[in-house]
């Protein structure tokens, strides 16, 4: 017996990144997985409760997180040339000789400024523009590991590139491995939570505890060009009866009026009944995304930890 759901879409996007991606949820009584399926499973975590990650799995960033290059930056309503120079840390001289076609005193609410380098040569740390919510790791009964750790967008801007170190160790903190942690898609809305995951083989200790350390997270600059406004039509989710899996279908929408998307990629994440990730899975599409046409998807998403409560999805389509 299956039970059929529909979603619900809910976005959490700027009217000027709409276009980039489009979230929708479902709620199921049941679960999901990922891509790869090495093996056999065995739940790692109960499914209690979503707890934050704890101070001894976040490793703290010691490093400067990259910026775009070219770096700009758009004026906001009040700001001048000093305070921008400030939020920067570069001097005004610096800031008006990278940018000498602009009037300092006259500047205007969305106008571009170059951003030059810090003068010291040394990077401006930057706080990373996103937090981790959860970690999950789940062993399999062939002594390997899924681990996934869930990002949410706190900025007001798409993030790209997002990824993390995740290392396991033993119960008295002995380095075992590490790997680095992708999202399934290149881009991270505002406002939005997706799993960066990645998965240990064997032989990985039954008790392996991970921690996690942020590599990269870059803010995109708005109206970039390398991705088509889409969004997802007649989504439709039928989780089977043990809950530990899904079929899901639906339509990839174009809302370009120009551009053809020739990469055309969906992601869906599983969460269980206490907001734990439980899997992901991205669907590729092996044809093009006409302008102002759709596109029919439908794959399998499975669970690695419990029963699916919740599925999230979204869409992303390149030129």
């Amino acid at each position: 017996m299956r039970r059929t759901l529909f979603l619900l879409s809910h976005l959490h996007l700027r009217a000027a990144q709409v276009s980039f991606f489009f979230l929708l949820t479902a709620c199921a009584p049941q679960p999901t997985l990922p891509t790869p399926q090495p093996g056999d499973l065995i739940p790692y975590l109960t499914a209690t409760q979503a707890a934050p990650p704890t101070p001894e799995e976040l490793v703290p960033l010691t490093t400067p997180l990259p910026s775009p290059t070219p770096f700009t930056y758009s004026i906001i309503q009040g700001e001048t040339m000093s305070s921008v120079a400030l939020k920067f840390g570069v001097s005004i001289d610096d800031l008006q000789a990278a940018n000498p076609e602009v009037n300092a005193n006259a500047m205007s609410v969305g106008q571009v400024l170059k951003i030059p380098d810090n003068p010291s040569g040394e990077p401006t740390p930057t706080p990373a523009p996103f937090t981790v919510q959860q970690i999950k790791c789940y062993p399999t009964t062939d002594k390997g590991m899924w681990c996934f750790v869930l990002a949410h967008n706190d900025s007001f801007d798409l993030i790209e590139n997002v990824s993390a170190q995740v290392t396991l160790v033993d119960a008295n903190n002995n380095f075992i491995t590490s790997q680095v942690a992708l999202l399934p898609l290149n881009i991270l809305p505002p406002n939005t939570s997706m799993p960066m995951a990645v998965y240990f083989p064997p032989d990985v200790p039954f008790d392996a505890k991970p921690q996690v350390q942020i590599l990269t997270a870059i803010r995109l600059l708005p109206n970039d060009e390398r991705y088509i406004p889409a969004t997802i039509n007649n989504m439709l989710v039928q989780v089977n009866a043990d809950g530990h899996s899904a079929k899901v279908n639906g339509q990839v929408l174009s809302l370009s009026q120009t551009s053809v998307a020739n990469q055309v990629w969906v992601a869906a994440t599983a969460y269980d009944e206490a907001g734990s990730v439980i899997g992901v899975r991205r669907w590729e599409s092996s044809v093009s995304l006409n302008p102002n046409a759709s596109l029919p998807f439908e794959f399998l998403i499975s669970s690695i930890g419990g029963r699916i409560a919740k599925v999230e999805f979204a869409v992303e389509a390149r030129p």
